[in-house]
């Protein structure tokens, strides 16, 4: 995660027209801080476990997006590390406090028909439920998390996985992503990506591959029809909003 705070995104939607002639088998989501903002309780969660592993908290920074069993092989030596995740999970299993719906996610879920939508996050199947419990937002019948997967993100094992499990091709999704570990992931699965700009700054994102960039899927609308699912801006209103 970055403990910074982000200055607010400027000049968006933008590469939108990289997307908006391609027809998508399906769209594959990330969770924390592309549907549901988690952020608060995230930031709490770590820098509590933080204080009790004796870590200091600027090494924390940048690692939004990647599983907790990743965060934790790079922060602390071999021995420690199986308690050290059981701890993390523990403490986030206990907030969810402030965890809320992202604007344009409820919207953009209910758009997609069974078969062509999935959610690939970095949390753990009980994290995964808790907190979309939380927000009472629906989940797609395909959910891959970090207990279905040997390698999380950046590897792109968990959205080819969601790809097979939708039985479609990963290079014909398209990938929605607010980290650049994730965007790594998808783009190593040969899926198109755009990036919602809510917890990195844009040039971050299209660093790490992003076709497109949108301040939240509240600036785009997703289409379905025979060919399969489009997308195209929203208003712009609603596309760039200060």
């Amino acid at each position: 995660m970055d403990l910074r705070p982000l200055p607010p995104p400027t000049g968006l939607p933008l590469g939108l027209d990289a997307l908006t002639g391609r027809a998508f088998a399906a769209v594959l989501f990330d969770m924390d801080g592309t549907l549901v903002d988690s952020t608060p309780v995230v930031v709490r969660s770590w820098l509590r476990w933080a204080a009790e592993e004796g870590v200091d908290p600027a090494r924390l920074t940048g690692m939004h997006g990647v599983p907790a069993a990743g965060i934790v092989e790079r922060l602390l030596p071999a021995p420690r590390r199986a308690a050290a995740v059981a701890r993390i999970d523990a403490i986030e299993l206990q907030d969810v406090d402030g965890v809320v719906i992202l604007p344009g996610a409820a919207q953009a879920l209910a758009a997609l028909p069974p078969g062509r939508a999935a959610i690939a996050t970095s949390c753990g199947r009980s994290l995964a439920r808790l907190r979309m419990a939380a927000t009472g937002l629906a989940a797609p019948a395909v959910v891959v998390t970090a207990d279905d997967v040997e390698r999380g993100k950046p590897d792109p094992q968990p959205y080819l996985l969601a790809a097979s499990r939708l039985g479609v091709d990963p290079a014909a999704c398209l990938v929605v992503e607010d980290a650049p570990s994730g965007l790594t992931s998808a783009r190593a699965a040969a899926c198109a990506t755009l990036a919602v700009a809510t917890s990195h700054v844009v040039p971050e994102l299209l660093a790490a591959g992003a076709d497109a960039v949108v301040r939240d899927l509240s600036g785009v609308v997703l289409d379905v029809g025979d060919e399969g699912v489009r997308v195209r801006p929203a208003a712009a209103s609603s596309a760039v909003r200060a």
